[in-house]
């Protein structure tokens, strides 16, 4: 595993990172998450020793510096166009695998699994964003790394693209594979991730599996529409049941659906619609990171 221990980085006299330690694990996908101004690139910097601070960070027990060939150990991608615009990209991974000391057959190879085959022969310059990712991902998987470091991978694709995308690094990590990703597509991310590291203003706010993070801090729901919703809240009132108003029905935490429908079979009520509805990573994520904004805008008052 990749085991983060005590990752510190201060600015003059502010501190963008704090005391900052956590796991990533083989056969799983991390999801690293958090605000705008977190935090996230700054320490995915200094895990890869590409920025100066305190603390360590371990892959499979050893720093970066004393593996021969770091790049088999960790493929990164923290930059959507971190190319020469004008040189084709076959020729940039290629450059790159000979710095690696990698096989020069690996660049049509990786050129292949991210689509870019037929685009081998052309300058990156004037590739779209989602081209570039695609190209920066490629780059990170010329040695085959046993890690994958992603900043932001999936900005830029369309629909078509953020699927293959998923797929691809899942199964990457199910085979016997480590992946860190960061991303702001959240929605993404509770299809994408099996664990997930969340921070805010450069703190540690969790590290845990998805499932635990989703329901340590976000109850699901039962909704229900009713005929006579104003007879079955009456009801709800006598009983001391608590509940919300939602367009065209009503919202109760911390109960099932089966709960819900003996209450309206005891308030002589027909139920039309009742279902669960599963708390999701946005409204834990935003629970979570509540305070820890670093830019904060303002809603418009009608």
């Amino acid at each position: 595993m990749i085991n983060v221990k005590h990752l510190r980085k201060t600015y003059g006299k502010k501190t963008a990172v704090h005391d900052m330690s956590f796991q990533i694990e083989i056969g799983k996908v991390t999801g690293f998450l958090g605000p705008n101004g977190a935090g996230k690139s700054t320490t995915m910097r200094l895990m890869l020793g590409l920025a100066s601070g305190e603390g360590s960070t371990l892959y499979d027990g050893k720093t970066l510096k004393h593996y021969r060939q770091p790049s088999k150990v960790v493929g990164i991608l923290l930059e959507a166009k971190a190319f020469h615009p004008t040189r084709s990209a076959r020729n940039h991974l290629k450059i790159l695998a000979t710095q690696g000391d990698v096989p020069l057959q690996r660049v049509d190879e990786v050129l292949d699994i991210v689509g870019l085959k037929e685009e081998a022969k052309k300058g990156p310059g004037k590739f779209s964003l989602g081209m570039s990712q695609r190209l920066g991902l490629a780059a990170a998987l010329l040695a085959d790394p046993k890690y994958l470091l992603l900043d932001e991978p999936a900005n830029g694709l369309d629909p078509e693209g953020i699927v293959w995308h998923r797929n691809f690094l899942k199964s990457y990590a199910e085979n016997n594979h480590g992946v860190l990703v960061s991303s702001h597509l959240l929605s993404e991310m509770s299809q994408l991730a099996d664990n997930v590291v969340v921070i805010g203003r450069g703190k540690l706010l969790a590290d845990t599996s998805m499932k635990e993070f989703i329901d340590h801090n976000v109850s699901s729901s039962v909704y229900i529409r009713v005929e006579g919703r104003d007879k079955f809240m009456a009801f709800l009132d006598k009983r001391k049941v608590e509940y919300k108003k939602r367009p065209g029905g009503l919202e109760l935490d911390k109960d099932k659906t089966d709960q819900i429908g003996r209450l309206a079979f005891e308030a002589k009520v027909p139920v039309l619609e009742l279902s669960t509805r599963s708390a999701s990573l946005e409204e834990a994520f935003l629970e979570v990171t509540a305070g820890t904004e670093e830019y904060q805008g303002r809603e418009i008052k009608k």
